[in-house]
């Protein structure tokens, strides 16, 4: 995973819309950066909808969230849709952005190993520095830890 101090990678993604979206359009803001494997997928699911619940909350300590997986803009669409997520989804066909934070790598799942998205969090603060990291989190909680650490609990 990228190191807390390390100025934050800057990169431009597709929303679901197919909007070009980079990181500097945040400066000033606090960045929720959530790296997830899958749209529609159980964990995935539930932690996309955990951000939506806690989104004011974000919005009050100045801060967006992103989330940042493999699955196309038309995949995003669908799913923010689905769900009424009110933050942005962008889509990382090739893994750049992944790779750059340290988000993809080697998984294993039911005894098989294969390279995919390592779900993941950073913060980067309002001028572009990587503020805290999250490795292997857990989808259920997790909104509401990196909330926590935001208001300073």
């Amino acid at each position: 995973m990228i190191e807390v101090g390390a100025q934050a990678p800057d990169f431009t993604l597709r929303d679901a819309q197919g909007n070009a979206v980079s990181l500097k359009d945040y400066r000033g803001k606090k960045v929720v950066l959530y790296f997830y494997p899958r749209d529609n997928t159980p964990g995935c699911t539930r932690e996309a909808c955990a951000f939506r619940e806690a989104h004011g909350q974000f919005q009050a300590q100045n801060a967006v969230v992103l989330g940042v997986s493999r699955d196309s803009e038309t995949s995003h669409q669908k799913f923010a849709e689905k769900y009424n997520l009110p933050f942005t989804l962008l889509s990382d066909p090739e893994h750049t952005v992944l790779e750059a934070y340290g988000a993809w790598g080697e998984k294993k799942n039911y005894g098989k190993v294969s390279m995919g998205t390592i779900r993941s969090t950073v913060v980067i603060d309002e001028n572009g520095v990587v503020e805290k990291v999250y490795a292997k989190v857990k989808p259920d909680t997790h909104p509401a830890e990196v909330l926590s650490a935001l208001q300073g609990e």
